[in-house]
């Protein structure tokens, strides 16, 4: 990367965009030089934390960002996006001649258009704020990922996320439908918003789970739905986690497409639900909505797979529960002060695969040492497969091991996931903590995705060490 110092990128950056939209608050400085994964916020609480990058800066236009990245990419000066930070792969650890680019100031709400059920906005605005202002206008993305109250709707499109109801809605690749971008060469780029194109490869897909190191998202379009009419909510106990996972599948191979399936083993269920199941059982939460006629069937034939498959009825309760704190987690400090880590891990695949999925990942995770507990749940459903997020705690004997005991649980989760023919990352993305592993599941591919992202940014400036191994 460049020889130049710190202050002399910073001194550049303010002359070249203005001293106004460098950061000077050190606080914001610390927040945007990272994300939220634990082993950040655990070397940011160290007495010696990483240092802080060359510079933040805030543009507010397309074109500010433009005349960062031409700067950028002449000089060799590394640059790393930052949306809100809400990542929790480490997609975000500039080093001190590094510029991150905050969009924070990039927040505006373009249109709703509900005529055609597309929205377009600023790639800053928080996920909250722009389902918000569509909940005004009587319409929904339908687009729930927990961090929707932390996350930018860049962010969304940059780490290839999937909201709470994706069973009914679909991930972010089935809502993205436009944007403009910035190339790392500071080219503008911007496609249009049609329902459907067959003109060569599909460029969205560029941004889609890129991470940041094909350029910078400055504006997005989605695709919106009216608000729905009606709702029904249905929680379903199982004698285990196996037989739920088999009832998900008959759901969905029937054509139903509740909002929500989320389906808890017993670790889990028993933690957040224990007055309404019994010791060992499996916890399903259904919510249907859409169209009244639609809701009350959708209902119906999922109750009657649900109690031929063993079912108990519990009823709304744990549904209404869980739509009030699904979005209260504590958060990774107060665990790492009395010297525990706790992470979640969200991997996927088939059906005829997913059984041994889930009890290889929890098998291995289990017997490294100084793991206390490790749950999972089922929280996306496809005609052809699942996912499970996986939640472990571990402690280590002396707090000075918490960096090595993680991530020996992640390499047996990791090595587990690809043994069962799964893939590494739902939802989450790849970051840093899953890098090593991502050639492994591409295979040759990797070798493709390495080249087209030199193509586009042969200078290596854009986010390097996330997704891709260093160059």
């Amino acid at each position: 990367m460049s020889g130049r110092s710190p202050a002399s990128i910073r001194d550049d950056v303010a002359r070249l965009v203005g001293a106004d939209r460098v950061v000077d608050d050190p606080t914001r400085i610390a927040r945007a030089r990272r994300d939220s994964w634990v082993i950040a916020v655990w070397r940011s609480l160290q007495a010696t934390p990483p240092p802080p990058p060359a510079c933040v800066v805030r543009p507010r236009s397309t074109a500010e960002v433009s005349a960062i990245l031409r700067y950028a990419s002449r000089e060799r000066v590394a640059v790393v996006p930052f949306g809100a930070g809400s990542g929790v792969c480490g997609g975000i650890d500039p080093d001190a001649t590094s510029i991150v680019v905050d969009l924070g100031e990039m927040r505006a709400l373009r249109a709703i258009d509900g005529h055609n059920l597309l929205a377009t906005a600023e790639a800053g605005l928080l996920g909250s704020e722009f389902e918000a202002a569509l909940n005004d206008a009587g319409y929904s993305m339908g687009h729930f990922p927990q961090s929707i109250a932390l996350s930018s709707v860049g962010g969304w499109v940059a780490t290839r996320s999937a909201g709470q109801f994706s069973t009914k809605y679909g991930n972010i690749e089935q809502m993205f439908v436009a944007f403009e971008a910035v190339l790392p060469s500071g080219e503008i780029i911007r496609t249009r918003a049609v329902p459907r194109a067959s003109t060569g490869p599909d460029l969205r897909h560029l941004f889609l789970g890129g991470e940041g190191t094909t350029g910078i998202l400055t504006e997005v379009t989605f695709e919106i739905h009216p608000r729905p009419a009606a709702t029904e909510r249905q929680a379903i106990a199982f004698p285990t986690m196996r037989d739920g996972l088999e009832t998900l599948r008959r759901i969905v191979r029937a054509g139903w497409r509740p909002a929500v399936l989320r389906l808890y083993d017993e670790i889990e269920a028993g933690r957040a639900f224990a007055g309404a199941i019994g010791a060992s059982e499996s916890l399903l939460l259904v919510l249907c909505e859409g169209p009244t006629a639609l809701v009350a069937a959708e209902r119906a034939a999922v109750e009657a797979t649900c109690a031929e498959a063993g079912g108990r009825l519990v009823g709304s309760g744990p549904v209404e529960s869980w739509l009030h704190h699904r979005n209260t987690v504590p958060g990774f400090e107060v665990f790492l002060r009395q010297g525990m880590i706790v992470d979640t891990i969200e991997v996927a695949t088939t059906w005829d695969k997913i059984d041994r999925l889930y009890a290889g990942v929890l098998t291995a995770m289990r017997a490294v040492p100084g793991l206390i507990v490790a749950s999972g749940h089922s929280s996306h459903t496809y005609p052809t497969g699942t996912n499970i997020y996986f939640t472990f705690a571990a402690k280590p004997d002396d707090s000075a091991d918490i960096e090595a005991l993680y991530f020996r649980i992640w390499a047996a989760a990791m090595e587990a996931t690809l043994a069962a023919g799964g893939t590494i990352s739902h939802h989450h993305g790849i970051g840093r903590v899953r890098r090593e592993w991502l050639p492994r599941e591409l295979g040759a591919a990797y070798g493709t995705l390495v080249a087209l992202q030199r193509a586009l940014d042969p200078a290596g400036i854009m986010n390097p060490g996330a997704l891709l191994r260093p160059r």
